[in-house]
């Protein structure tokens, strides 16, 4: 649950690399890969219980992406503690943005919604 002083607890970094093996421009099929650093920066233990993903691409397409965990798993993370995961996303234009949040609980069955903010999926070289 968010400290009392307003702050957030739980950290979630992202790094993002383009799949150029894995994409085929010429089908509209652009591959990325994203990191995610889910770090617990409070004193309360606290388990991630669902995702929400909002995928827009560069043609303002959206899709929307909700269910248990990620990446199959439900981590709790203690005091200090940090879990990472890679997962990908296939756009059809070699632009686009994510954003979305994480619904935790913790280990005294408190829940608490994690926003993380919107990062860029774009093909190197692209300026958008």
């Amino acid at each position: 649950m968010p400290e009392s002083s307003g702050e957030q607890p739980i950290e979630v970094s992202v790094n993002v690399h383009y799949l150029d093996r894995e994409s085929a421009p010429e089908e509209e099929r652009y591959a990325f890969a994203y990191t995610i650093t889910i770090i617990n920066h409070g004193s309360v233990a606290s388990q991630l219980l669902n995702r929400h993903w909002i995928i827009t691409d560069g043609l303002g397409g959206v899709q929307e992406v909700k269910g248990p965990g990620v990446i199959g798993q439900q981590p709790w993370l203690g005091e200090g503690e940090q879990f990472r995961y890679t997962s990908g996303a296939v756009l059809k234009t070699p632009v686009g943005t994510m954003q979305g949040s994480y619904q935790f609980r913790t280990d005294g069955d408190a829940h608490f919604d994690v926003p993380i903010d919107v990062f860029s999926l774009r093909v190197d070289g692209m300026v958008h």
